[in-house]
Formats: C-alpha cells, structure tokens, sequence
C-alpha cells in the first residue's frame, strides 16, 4: 500500500474513524472512501514514497475539526459528508465528484480526469512493494491444509467473469478487514496483488498487515480441456487429502472459470495458494475459494491462532458476516439481487 499512517496508528484519519462508528450505522463504502482518500493523496505527492508521519499535519489539517465535532458525528469519527468535505480540502475541490464517477477511479484512486485514470501505471506501487519469490507449498501432499469455503450465489457467471477481469476494480470489493490492490498492468495472469488485511477491528483501532500473491493459473472455457483438468485436480485433492472436506462444486454442477493465487515470501500465511473458482449449479452462478498450505512456521502460526485464523475465514466466507466477506461483496457490487 501507498501509506503507513493507518497501519501503525500514526493518524487514525480517515480510516480509523469508520471502525470507531457503532455497527449500525456503518456503511462499507464509507471505509472505501476513506482508503480512497489516502491511496489518491499518496498519488497526488508522486507515488514514489509512503505516507509517513510528516505527512500528518496535512490530514489533521483536512480532517481534524470534523473528527472533534459532534453535531454532525460522533466525537472521533467521520460521517460521509466528512470524509469528502476532507478529501477536498486534502487532494482538491474535484475529489468528491471524480470519487463518484467510474469513470476516474481505479485501483483505489480518483483521478482528475479521464486521461489522468488511462495515464496511470499500476507498477508504480510495485517498486515500493516489498515482495519476495513466490512460495506455493512444497511439503508432500498429505501434509498440507486442503479447505474450502462455503460458496456465494452470484448474479450471473457473466457478471463475475467481467468483474474479476478488471483487477483495476478489486478495490471496489474491500470490506471490513481486508481488500486487494494490483500491482502490474495487463491482465489477469500473472497479476500481483498487495493484500492488506486488518486486525483489531473490533477495538476500533485497527492494524494492518500487508502480503503479496501472483495470479500463477487462470482456466477459462476459452480452453475447454483447461477447466476440466483443473477441477479434477483439485476435487482429487480435496477428496484425498482434506479432512471431511467437500467437493469444489457440487455434483450435477459444473465448474466455469479458476484461478490460483500464490503466496509471495513473508507472506502471513505462510506458503500455499489459494484458488477462487466459479461454477454454475441448478441454473445459478456460484464463486467460492479454495486454500492449500503448508506447515506454517511456528511465528506465522502463532499469530495466525491469536489473529488471522478467523479473520481469514471470514474474507473468504465462512460465516454470514457480509461486510467482511469478499465473496458477498463483489456479489452485492455486481447485482443488487445477489445473496
């Protein structure tokens, strides 16, 4: 990411104050907006360093008034009409609107205009990137972790299919602990992504820890042997090695589209590769993703049992807590029917 001012606590704004609001209240695309904010400020400055602490005397100066107002907000947090009456002040009058507009967003950034959007070099955030060699597990099948998570009904496989092969808007699917960014140009194979995913949420005071993961396998009924290849492998796998796992899809159903992402060095999970497939069964459109790791060294796991072990589920679904799971969110972002 193009800042450290969230993740460290440095300066809660803009982000900070979304987890501080009571549930209720809440709207998702608020804390978008706010990412926005400093993903476009980042930008704004060159693009060629993180946001650090002297950067801060700008944010407060955009955002502190509102954040110790209390008629519009609860003291510490920031309505939406604050978070863009900031966004303003901090980056230009042509925030707000340009936020609003497709037409000039992409990869978590408002551009100023069109041509500003087209211009922009999604790589420039790779040379900030600490990103090491990829590392999909390498201990013998037996002992890895097969698991998959419960599956999302989406609009229409077309739908999907269209939307995941924009990584430009991955970052319109953030939710409440995580969100993905691309880090190169082109298209989907061989994208990387930086991963950030929050933890301490609940307190208000969130932490983010950062990883990286490459696109390493895309199948698509373009090749029609490719699909049916990649499912039987990994249905041969989860029956063989996971402990009382399900089928990948359904039976009578039939898998459309996969792709695996890798794991690059330090990653907080340690080494593995998880995939996201879609298929469609009783004439719906369904996604659901499906992890392989290996042994996690004893910090990872560690911190993984303390933090990340439900967060993870999750992002990827397991449980009905919409504004934390991906998969909802990109169904909410590409139907306004989709469950």
């Amino acid at each position: 990411m193009g800042h450290r001012l969230s993740e460290r606590g440095l300066g809660p704004i803009p982000v900070g104050p979304y987890y501080r609001r009571l549930a209720a209240p809440r709207e998702l695309d608020d804390l978008r907006l706010a990412f926005s904010v400093l993903t476009t400020c980042w930008y704004q400055k060159g693009g060629t360093r993180r946001l650090h602490a002297q950067d801060l005397a700008a944010f407060h100066q955009a955002f502190g008034a509102n954040r110790f107002a209390t008629d519009d907000s609860t003291r510490g947090t920031l309505n939406r009409d604050q978070l863009l009456e900031g966004g303003a002040r901090l980056i230009g009058e042509w925030f707000p609107e340009a936020y609003g507009d497709d037409a000039r967003q992409g990869w978590g950034i408002a551009f100023p205009t069109v041509e500003d959007r087209a211009a922009y070099d999604p790589s420039l955030r790779m040379k900030l990137a600490k990103l090491g060699k990829l590392t999909p597990e390498s201990v013998p099948p037996q002992e890895q972790v097969w698991h998959t998570y419960p599956a999302v009904e989406m609009p229409s496989a077309e739908a999907v299919i269209a939307a995941l092969t924009k990584p430009k808007t991955w970052p319109d699917y953030t939710t409440e602990i995580g969100r993905f960014t691309p880090l190169r140009a082109g298209g989907v194979l061989g994208k990387t992504f930086e991963i950030e995913v929050a933890a301490g949420t609940e307190a208000g005071w969130p932490v983010f820890t950062r990883g990286y993961v490459t696109i390493t396998e895309l199948v698509t009924p373009d090749n029609p042997d490719a699909p049916a290849a990649w499912f039987a492998e990994l249905e041969h796998g989860l029956a063989t090695y996971g402990e009382n796992e399900p089928p990948a899809v359904p039976e009578g159903g039939q898998g459309s589209v996969g792709f695996d992402l890798t794991t690059h060095q330090g990653h907080f999970m340690g080494a593995g590769h998880n995939r996201l497939l879609l298929f469609t069964h009783e004439g719906k459109a369904w996604v659901r993703a499906a992890g392989t790791w290996g042994p996690m060294p004893w910090h990872i796991n560690q911190a993984y049992r303390v933090a990340g072990r439900e967060a993870q589920h999750a992002y990827w679904r397991q449980g009905n807590i919409v504004a934390q799971s991906l998969l909802h969110q990109l169904a909410l972002r590409i139907g306004p029917n989709a469950t």
